[in-house]
C-alpha cells in the first residue's frame, strides 16, 4: 500500500440487500470466522502482504465472544515461532507474553507421591526452553488491537450462524448477528434478520468442532482420506497463590493418578505473571467408563498432597473448559473446499506429546493468508485454495506431527504406563531419523463416542465431596467462568431425537452427558421414588466445550452456535 492509497473500510452504508436471503449484504476480499490465534494471525498477515504489495485488501473477522479472548482457553506455554514470524518485534510491542519459561519437570503421579521423570533424556522437541507462559485470551486481545491498527474490521458478538453458497455450489460468505429469535424458534419483537458477510474466500477459524466446520467437513468431505479426529476435554482453573509456594516461569507435567492406566490424560500447572497458577487438566475422550466424570477426576487431582500444597491460602481467580484436538497428523482433514480453508484448531493441528497448537494456529492462518492473497491478487475468487495445501505439505507444521504421529494411538493402545517408554523411544526415532518410525502410521480406529463401553460393563465411581476450598462443584466454578446466555432464545444444544437420552443413553449408558459435562448442563430428574426419568438441558451453563457433541455414544447431541456474545467470557485465560 503506497501512502497515498487510503484503505477502504466497510460501513452499514456500504451494505447492498442480498436477493436470495433479503438480508443486507457487505463485500470484503477476505471473510474470517473466529478471532482466535489463527484467524487474527491470517488477517495480520493478509494486510502486511498488501502493505508490501502497494495494494488494498479488506479483511473482516467475525467473533461470536463478547470480545476477542472472551471464548479463549488454553494452558498455555506458548512456542513463540508463529509470533516471531508474524510479528517479529513482539517483545518491544507491549506484548503480554512476558514469562519465560525457567524450569520444567515431568512426573508421574501416585495417590501419595510421585515419580519425576529425567527432562534432560526427553527429546528436544518435549522441552519448554524458550516458550513462553501465557494467557491466550490476553494475547488475542492484543493481536486484535495489532490487527484492527492495520485496518481490520472486527465484529464481536457476532455469531456466524450460517454459510452462504454461491450458485455454483462455493462458499460465498456467513451470516452474523441473527439474533432476537424465541425460544419456540418464532421471531421475538426484537428480531434482527443478521447480515451476510460475503468473501472472495472465507476462512474458518472456529476453533475445536465448530458448528461451520463440521458442516463443511460434512458436505465437502474433507475428511474422508484421513483418520478419525480424536479429542480431550481440558479443564483449567487460574489461582493467585501464596509467595512462598510461586516459582515464577516453572512449568510442570504430568500423568497417572487419579486417572488408571486405562484413561489417558495428564495434568499441567504453570507459575506465570502475578503469583498467579494455571493449573489444568485434560481427559482423552476416548475413556471405556461411561462414569467417569473429568470435572470429578480434576478436582481429585487438586487433593493430591504435592498440588494441594500450591492452592492452600491460594485464591480461585477463574475457571473453564475446553475440547482439543487430539488427532493429529493422521486425523488432519483435507485443508480447503471451493471458496475458502480451515485454519488453526478447526483443522487439529495440536501436538499432544508437547501440549501445544496455538503456534501452528498461528502458522496455518498466515499460510492460508498467503494462498488467499496470491489469489485475489490473481483476481481469482470463490476456487480452492490449493497453495494453502502446498504450503501445509511442506512445512514444519506437517513435519512436527508427522513425528508424534504415533504418540497417541501408542497412548490408546498400551495406556498410560506401557505407552510412556514406547513414545519416549518412537520420538526420538523420528527426531534422529528424519520422520522414520518403527510403528510406521498407527490407526486411531474408530471415534471417541464410539470408544465408550456399556455402563453394565463398569461400576459406578464415588467421587469425594468438594470441599468448597481447594475443590469445587460444577456450577460454583462455572460461576468463575462469567457464563451467560439469553434465556429466550433457541436451544444451542440440540437433541437429534428427544427420546434418545432416556431410552437408550440412560439404560445403556448410565447417560454419560451427566458427567462428561464439565459445566452441569445434562441433568437426569426423576421423581422422589426414582421413577419417571427425564432428560433436562440447562443450556445457560454452557462454556462452549464442545464435550456434549462429541462423546455422546449415541451422537445425538449437536452443539449450534447461539447468539453472538453468549458463553463464557473468560478473564486472563
Amino acid at each position: 500500500m503506497t501512502e497515498e492509497t487510503n484503505p477502504t473500510v466497510n460501513t452499514a452504508e456500504d451494505a447492498v440487500v442480498d436477493p436470495h436471503s433479503g438480508r443486507e449484504e457487505m463485500e470484503f476480499d477476505v471473510v474470517i470466522v473466529g478471532g482466535g490465534p489463527a484467524g487474527l494471525s491470517a488477517a495480520i498477515k493478509l494486510k502486511q502482504l498488501a502493505k508490501d504489495a502497494g495494494r488494498d485488501i479488506s479483511v473482516v473477522i467475525v467473533e461470536k465472544g463478547s470480545e476477542v479472548g472472551a471464548h479463549i482457553l488454553s494452558g498455555a506455554v506458548l512456542d513463540p515461532v508463529g509470533l516471531d514470524q508474524l510479528l517479529p518485534d513482539w517483545r518491544t510491542m507491549g506484548s503480554p507474553v512476558e514469562t519465560e519459561v525457567s524450569s520444567e519437570s515431568f512426573k508421574i503421579f501416585g495417590h501419595a507421591g510421585s515419580l519425576p521423570l529425567p527432562v534432560f533424556a526427553m527429546p528436544k522437541m518435549l522441552k519448554n526452553h524458550g516458550c513462553y507462559i501465557t494467557s491466550m485470551g490476553n494475547l488475542c486481545r492484543w493481536l486484535a488491537e495489532q490487527a484492527e491498527a492495520m485496518e481490520v474490521e472486527i465484529y464481536p458478538g457476532m455469531a456466524a450462524s450460517q454459510l452462504v453458497y454461491r450458485d455454483d455450489g462455493s462458499v460465498k460468505g456467513v451470516v452474523v448477528g441473527e439474533a432476537g429469535i424465541t425460544h419456540s424458534g418464532e421471531h421475538g419483537p426484537n428480531y434482527e434478520p443478521g447480515m451476510v458477510l460475503s468473501g472472495k474466500y472465507v476462512l474458518i477459524g472456529e476453533g475445536v468442532r465448530g458448528s461451520l466446520g463440521q458442516q463443511l467437513i460434512e458436505k465437502f468431505k474433507l475428511d474422508e482420506n484421513c483418520e478419525p479426529q480424536k479429542y480431550g476435554i481440558g479443564l483449567k482453573e487460574l489461582w493467585k497463590v501464596k509467595p512462598e509456594v510461586f516459582r515464577k516461569g516453572h512449568v510442570q507435567h504430568s500423568f497417572g493418578w487419579p486417572l488408571n492406566n486405562n484413561t489417558g490424560g495428564g495434568s499441567f500447572m504453570y507459575h506465570f505473571g502475578d503469583h498467579e497458577v494455571a493449573i489444568g487438566f485434560v481427559v482423552h475422550l476416548n475413556y471405556k467408563n461411561p462414569y467417569i466424570s473429568p470435572y470429578q477426576e480434576f478436582q481429585k487431582f487438586k487433593t493430591h498432597p504435592e498440588i494441594k500444597e500450591i492452592l492452600e491460602g491460594g485464591d480461585r481467580i477463574a475457571y473453564g473448559a475446553r475440547a482439543i484436538t487430539e488427532g493429529g497428523f493422521q486425523s488432519v482433514p483435507k485443508l480447503t473446499f471451493p471458496g475458502g480453508a480451515l485454519i488453526g484448531c478447526s483443522a487439529g493441528f495440536v501436538n499432544v506429546p508437547r501440549i501445544k497448537g496455538n503456534h501452528n494456529a498461528m502458522l496455518t492462518g498466515m499460510m492460508a493468508a498467503q494462498a488467499a492473497f496470491d489469489a485475489i491478487s490473481a483476481e481469482r475468487s470463490g476456487d480452492e485454495l490449493v497453495e494453502y495445501e502446498k504450503l501445509y505439505d511442506a512445512s514444519p507444521v506437517k513435519k512436527e506431527l508427522h513425528q508424534v504421529r504415533n504418540a497417541k494411538p501408542l497412548w490408546s493402545k498400551f495406556g498410560t504406563l506401557g505407552a510412556i517408554p514406547l513414545m519416549g523411544l518412537d520420538l526420538w526415532v523420528t527426531s534422529l531419523f528424519g520422520g522414520f518410525s518403527f510403528f510406521q502410521t498407527m490407526k486411531h480406529g474408530k471415534t471417541d463416542a464410539a470408544s465408550t463401553e456399556k455402563a453394565a460393563d463398569h461400576t459406578p465411581i464415588d467421587y469425594p465431596k468438594p470441599d468448597g476450598v481447594i475443590t469445587f462443584d460444577r456450577l460454583t466454578n462455572v460461576a468463575f467462568s462469567a457464563t451467560n446466555h439469553a434465556e429466550d432464545q433457541p436451544p444451542h444444544l440440540q437433541l437429534l431425537n428427544a427420546s434418545v437420552p432416556i431410552s437408550i443413553n440412560l439404560p445403556e449408558f448410565a447417560e454419560p452427558a451427566q458427567r462428561y459435562c464439565p459445566a452441569g448442563v445434562y441433568e437426569v430428574l426423576t421423581d422422589d421414588d426414582g421413577s419417571n426419568p427425564r432428560f433436562q438441558i440447562n443450556a445457560q451453563n454452557c462454556v462452549h466445550c464442545k464435550t456434549c457433541d462429541i462423546k455422546d455414544p449415541s451422537q445425538n447431541i449437536r452443539w449450534c452456535v447461539p447468539e453472538g456474545g453468549g458463553g463464557p467470557n473468560y478473564p486472563n485465560m
